[in-house]
């Protein structure tokens, strides 16, 4: 079998870790970009030696990009940000940067382009990060018309920035903020289902130029999902709703941390639900079973319970 050449720029993020894993497994040839890319070493450790190669490169480096893109197969797109910082801007990382890279690629003879988005990208939505998201896409396929574009929900696993960025909270707070009452809907897509996507969509011609919605196999509120944390930690804490307008102006102060736990971007996205729209395309359409947040969670939140770890072990003996 023909071992294809792959580039995977954002490989050493949280989802992009995740598509290398699945791509060396089965044998593809690989090269990771990324601003920092280099130093995820780790990495290399999922193919043979010499299957892996790291490279440091901007997203929009149109200097480097087509020695990037030589060659390749195929280029799957995983570059995202939830937050703005210096000159990491929306508008850059997911529309102009996409873009030129889409470019390139067609330019230098690419035969297949995943572009990871995600749901609720719009460009009428009152959120800066859902219009660069659509903005992006729409660019994607102007440059690269048999692109891929695969929109997942909010995407969790053991490195995550949902359920561990809010079990981190439960532990240090008594009080969970539930922001428009906790009342948003979310279908939590697990990670290795869009690792799964990403490679189904490259061997199926049936996904050329096509739109895929991921998200897993139930839909919860908001508070839902944080009773489901809060269960699976074994901590009992007290629920505040938090009205969209105080939830604004408390990000505000927030989103000068260095890592900002909420942005007022964040906020205006919370009004909308996030979940797979009616009649879209989806999981089931390519063939994987989605994987249950329950099924997961209790594989990487033992680390918040008292105890840790142990307590699961005292619990099961």
């Amino acid at each position: 079998m023909k071992r294809h050449q792959i580039a995977v720029m954002g490989g050493s993020g949280f989802i992009g870790r995740y598509v290398v894993k699945r791509l060396a497994g089965r044998g593809e040839v690989l090269t990771v970009g990324g601003r920092h890319a280099a130093d995820a070493g780790f990495l290399k450790l999922k193919g043979d030696v010499g299957q892996v190669g790291l490279v440091n490169i901007a997203i929009d480096d149109e200097a480097v990009l087509p020695a990037f893109l030589d060659g390749k197969d195929a280029l799957i797109n995983c570059v995202g940000i939830l937050y703005e910082r210096g000159a990491q801007k929306f508008d850059v990382v997911h529309h102009s940067a996409p873009a030129k890279l889409a470019r390139l690629a067609r330019e230098a003879g690419v035969a297949r382009l995943v572009h990871i988005s995600a749901i609720g990208a719009d460009p009428r939505s009152p959120s800066a990060y859902a219009r660069s998201k659509a903005a992006g896409e729409q660019a994607v396929k102007d440059a690269f018309p048999t692109a891929t574009i695969l929109r997942p929900s909010i995407v969790f696993g053991p490195e995550d920035d949902f359920f561990n960025r809010f079990a981190k909270l439960a532990v240090m707070s008594p009080f969970v903020p539930l922001i428009g009452g906790g009342e948003t809907r979310f279908q939590p897509v697990y990670v290795g289902d869009v690792a799964s996507a990403v490679i189904r969509v490259l061997d199926d011609p049936a996904a050329v130029g096509r739109t895929y919605e991921l998200g897993g196999p139930k839909i919860y509120t908001f508070r839902q999902l944080m009773e489901l944390m809060l269960a699976e930690i074994k901590r009992h804490r007290h629920f505040i709703d938090l009205p969209f307008g105080l939830a604004s102006l408390q990000a505000r102060l927030l989103s000068l941390l260095p890592k900002p736990p909420l942005t007022p971007d964040q906020v205006e996205m919370l009004r909308r639900d996030n979940v797979v729209a009616a009649g879209a395309l989806d999981l089931d359409t390519l063939g994987i079973e989605p994987t249950a947040v329950e099924t997961i969670l209790p594989a990487y939140l033992d680390r918040f319970r008292r105890g840790g770890w142990y307590d699961r072990r005292r619990a099961a003996a």
